[in-house]
């Protein structure tokens, strides 16, 4: 190669370099904007009105016994919630990433269900077949049970749109590990509880603990199929989204940020659990293509 081909590929490379210079940092002021714009700014602003008539007003807005239900309901469906959709997520990741069987891609395609269908119409659904006017209104009501505007229809609104979480989590990690490890297990003589409990759960816990950690957050922020099956009764139905809501329409600004600060305070939380269980995850699988690795 002469001089002049190598100076001119030189000078490629330069260029070459000076662009992706020019190109990251472009990129990387765009998204820090971005950042600030739609996420930095209403965190402040949510946290700048909530104590906009001091401490003294935040602390009464918290404490007022409609926000303290509130707060009872959220939890409250959190806890019913998070593991029977945990305990669906764990049994359908592992039936669908450990055997062959018909009907396995439309399991799949009904766990994805809920991501393709708007919560408002799955809260919809719920008071078409449990409202009084519905298809199982008549026998509810003659049997005094009630589903619908009570905890029962808001529990049911949370599973369907929280169940996806678990298992679309579990499933490829648990498509990616393999059944290599469970089947010796299995034919040393474990159970297969013992094979679940000493092989397969430590393989999979930090994916579970990502899975559960996203269902907990959506089962407490949620809002659209609450908001149809609630019915909006203050201080029984309303959880802390909806309280939001109710105080913000009646011009109770204070009270209305207070709330969202808490739910605010859960989405930085989750976030930030979020990464460190997502680094655990990698770093976990690394070091088990580490070890399978031929020597």
């Amino acid at each position: 190669m002469n001089s002049s081909a190598i100076t001119l590929t030189r000078s490629a490379k330069n260029i070459s370099l000076s662009d992706a210079h020019w190109v990251r940092l472009s990129l990387t002021v765009a998204t820090l904007a971005i950042i600030a714009l739609f996420l930095i700014l209403p965190l402040a602003a949510v946290l700048i009105q909530a104590f906009a008539k001091g401490w003294s007003a935040y602390a009464s807005s918290l404490t007022h016994p409609d926000t303290l239900a509130a707060m009872r309901l959220t939890l409250l469906t959190a806890a019913i919630t998070v593991p029977l959709t945990t305990l669906f997520g764990v049994s359908a990741a592992w039936a669908i990433a450990r055997f062959e069987f018909r009907g396995k891609s439309f399991l799949i395609t009904l766990i994805d269900l809920p991501f393709s269908v708007s919560p408002v119409i799955a809260g919809l659904i719920y008071v078409l077949v449990f409202g009084a006017q519905g298809w199982l209104g008549p026998w509810l009501s003659e049997h005094d049970i009630k589903i619908v505007f009570a905890v029962p229809g808001i529990i049911l609104a949370t599973l369907f749109v929280t169940f996806p979480f678990v298992a679309r989590e579990l499933i490829p990690l648990m498509q990616e590990i393999g059944h290599e490890e469970e089947e010796a297990a299995l034919s040393l003589g474990a159970s297969g509880w013992q094979t679940f409990f000493k092989i397969t759960l430590p393989n999979i816990k930090w994916g579970l603990l990502y899975g559960v950690l996203l269902c907990n957050a959506r089962a407490m922020g949620e809002f659209g199929a609450v908001s149809v099956v609630s019915g909006h009764i203050r201080g029984l139905t309303n959880t802390l989204p909806l309280h939001v809501e109710v105080s913000y329409n009646e011009y109770d600004f204070v009270g209305a940020f207070a709330s969202a600060s808490v739910l605010a305070s859960l989405a930085v939380v989750t976030l930030v659990v979020k990464t460190v269980l997502e680094w655990k995850q990698q770093q976990d699988l690394k070091a088990a293509r580490a070890a399978n690795a031929p020597s």
